[in-house]
């Protein structure tokens, strides 16, 4: 398995214009990588500019904070699937799991899955705010609601992926559900470190640098 072909190949910054967004989408298609990760005002900008490739698209939802009402994720989602999307990348709430309202995590994660239409669904944990015990809590809620990944980092909190927060989700979820790792990922030597934590997919702004070793 090549790196290449688990990248999601990623621009999310608020500075994001049509013209990166493209440019994004041709790298990904000349590389075969396995996404284009895109704010979901882009989603149909990128399907349409893959529609010929096996590239697939993918957007984030409740982003970078996770602190919308589900009301909005799921409204979100919709037209993110409506507009072509083929993976959505979803923020939990941070605070609520924190609070220990595990009910109300798991609801709004499959209030997200369920607007997805089975595609699939990432949800992001924002490792660096939690505990590994909290880490463990929200691995358990997304395989509960249906997650088809957990993922580390949204990459604009205070830390990104680690080699044993990847390791420690990948032995809660077991192949329950897969493991994305991302935030802070820049090269092809930190990149393997993730996959052989158990990482099946690398979220990350750098897959050029990534591919090119």
């Amino acid at each position: 398995m090549s790196l290449a072909s688990i990248i999601d190949h990623t621009v999310l910054k608020a500075n994001a214009t049509r013209e990166q967004v493209e440019r994004l989408c041709d790298e990904a298609a000349e590389h075969g990588f396995a996404s284009v990760c895109v704010n979901s005002c882009w989603v149909a900008t990128a399907a349409e500019r893959l529609a010929d490739s096996p590239v697939k698209v993918c957007t984030v939802i409740g982003f970078p904070l996770g602190a919308m009402s589900t009301a909005g994720k799921v409204a979100e989602a919709t037209c993110a699937v409506a507009d072509g999307a083929d993976e959505l990348d979803m923020v939990i709430n941070v605070g609520w799991l924190l609070a220990g309202e595990d009910d109300a995590v798991r609801a709004d994660i499959a209030a997200v899955v369920e607007a997805a239409r089975g595609r699939c669904v990432k949800v992001i944990l924002e490792t660096c705010l939690l505990t590994p015990e909290q880490i463990v809590r929200a691995c358990e809620l997304s395989v509960e609601a249906g997650a088809t990944f957990v993922k580390t980092s949204t990459g604009f909190s205070t830390g990104g992926a680690t080699v044993e927060d990847v390791a420690l989700m990948r032995k809660t979820v077991g192949d329950r559900c897969k493991v994305k790792a991302s935030g802070g990922i820049h090269n092809a030597a930190e990149a393997q470190a993730m996959v052989d934590a158990g990482a099946d997919r690398i979220g990350t702004s750098s897959g050029i640098a990534i591919v090119a070793g």
